[in-house]
């Protein structure tokens, strides 16, 4: 019988999106960019999911290019990897303020087997964007973005986009998450904005869960509540603690 483990491995190895995006937006897939992200998620995923335990879902917005990006593992950059997981991780130990905080929580909460055994970490779109920013470098850019409606608007530009095929993207992938094991009465949705709402009104009509708890967005806390991000992290344990 096939395990949690071996269940989101085989999920990340089928992750393709083929849809059209705007000019200078590209799709950000890991499992497919580097050979050598595969095997680092999946060492993690062996160690603290080789059951058949179901967990409750937590969605991000979407991977980002220091976390996910480079170890596969959402809201879990190279540092955290290697301090928290005691994982080994082979390359440039780049630096996610939300894999900060959500580490934080994962410590408050008894530390990464305590937490894992309960919850499994995604995002509503689970592969990345990235732009061009100011200065030509990718930066990353939201899924939620891609479906503002100035996408529309100037075709010979090749600002045009496929919206249904990534909203059928993102659908198929929550579906074929909730039937590895993920239970159904709550899902955890990080970020109090734009995610809500899209994750509220898509789940309004598909039924995914009973309900969507949702808590300020890591990188939210680290950028603008710092100062108070203890209050945020006894919010996240007492959320967590109802399930």
């Amino acid at each position: 019988m096939k395990t949690f483990a071996d269940k989101i491995i085989a999920f990340n190895t089928q992750l393709d999106y083929k849809g059209v995006l705007p000019h200078g937006i590209r799709v950000m897939n890991p499992f497919k960019e580097n050979k050598e992200i595969l095997p680092i998620s999946s060492g993690f995923y062996r160690k603290y999911y080789d059951d058949l335990s179901p967990r409750h879902l937590i969605l991000g917005i979407n991977p980002g290019r220091f976390g996910a990006g480079v170890t596969g593992i959402p809201f879990t950059d190279p540092k955290r990897l290697i301090e928290k997981c005691v994982l080994e991780f082979h390359g440039d130990l780049k630096h996610e303020p939300s894999s900060v905080f959500v580490y934080k929580v994962i410590d408050a909460f008894g530390g990464a087997t305590a937490f894992y055994r309960k919850f499994y970490i995604n995002s509503v779109c689970p592969l990345g964007f990235t732009a061009l920013g100011p200065t030509g470098r990718a930066i990353n850019y939201n899924y939620y973005d891609l479906l503002n409606p100035r996408h529309e608007k100037n075709p010979d530009e090749g600002l045009s986009l496929d919206k249904t095929t990534l909203i059928n993207f993102i659908v198929e992938n929550i579906q074929k998450q909730i039937a590895m094991g993920v239970k159904t009465d709550v899902c955890f949705c990080f970020g109090t904005g734009k995610n809500e709402s899209f994750l509220q009104r898509l789940n309004n009509e598909k039924k995914f869960f009973g309900k969507i708890v949702a808590l300020e967005h890591p990188r939210f806390v680290m950028q603008y509540k710092t100062r108070v991000k203890q209050d945020y992290i006894d919010k996240y344990i007492s959320a967590f603690s109802e399930v």
